[in-house]
């Protein structure tokens, strides 16, 4: 008497979002399967790229200061434009998702958990060493092929900041517009006006006791 041909179990399905998920998942991820299937999360970074789901971890404590600083900074400044910004958000781009450290929209996000890339403005990354080729060279490139106009790059290298914005050309390339390291003053007028000295972006205890701080003014007030 022949036997039944067995039939393996089909993989879990997870009643709610789960990381879970990654596990039994061997078939290509699309921005909307990470959207749909995946947690909110506040820890790592999980973007989809090419059908891959990447997931990286926080980067040091200098990124994390400038990523505080600069979209705050940036916001008050696009607002006055009518633009809108955000510090790593949802960026679906047919079907993949980024997440950039700094995106200005068009339109306020309020209410989504992802915008659309036509809607983006500006998209910027701030430069990781263990993720230098993707900040540098991989993720401009996506954003450029996406018809983003700007783009904007923060380098930490030796704990210098530099910033450099890149605007589209007609070839469908960045070409630089305007840079600055620390020391100096970095400034553009387009897509909004906005300057800032790039030093002031990261968390240094000797700035907090300079002549300038409110702590020194007051002394000087007394």
């Amino acid at each position: 008497m022949a036997q039944a041909a067995f039939a393996p179990e089909p993989a879990p399905q997870p009643t709610e979002p789960s990381f879970d998920v990654l596990r039994w998942r061997d078939e290509p991820w699309t921005a909307q399967l990470a959207l749909d299937l995946l947690p909110e999360t506040n820890g790592p970074k999980v973007e989809v790229l090419s059908g891959s789901v990447i997931v990286t971890p926080h980067a040091g404590i200098d990124h994390q200061s400038v990523e505080r600083e600069l979209p705050y900074l940036l916001h008050r400044a696009a607002r006055r434009a009518g633009l809108w910004v955000y510090p790593e958000i949802n960026v679906v781009s047919g079907k993949d998702l980024f997440i950039p450290d700094v995106a200005v929209l068009r339109s306020s996000g309020g209410g989504r958990s992802a915008v659309d890339i036509e809607q983006a403005v500006l998209l910027g990354e701030i430069v990781s060493p263990g993720n230098r080729r993707k900040d540098v060279i991989d993720r401009p490139r996506e954003y450029a092929a996406a018809g983003v106009p700007f783009f904007l790059r923060v380098d930490l290298r030796n704990r210098v900041p530099t910033i450099t914005l890149f605007e589209l050309t007609d070839e469908g390339q960045y070409q630089p517009l305007s840079a600055a390291a620390a020391g100096s003053t970095f400034t553009m007028t387009r897509p909004f006006a906005f300057a800032v000295d790039p030093a002031d972006l990261l968390d240094e205890e000797a700035s907090e006791e300079g002549e300038g701080s409110p702590e020194k003014q007051e002394d000087a007030e007394d």
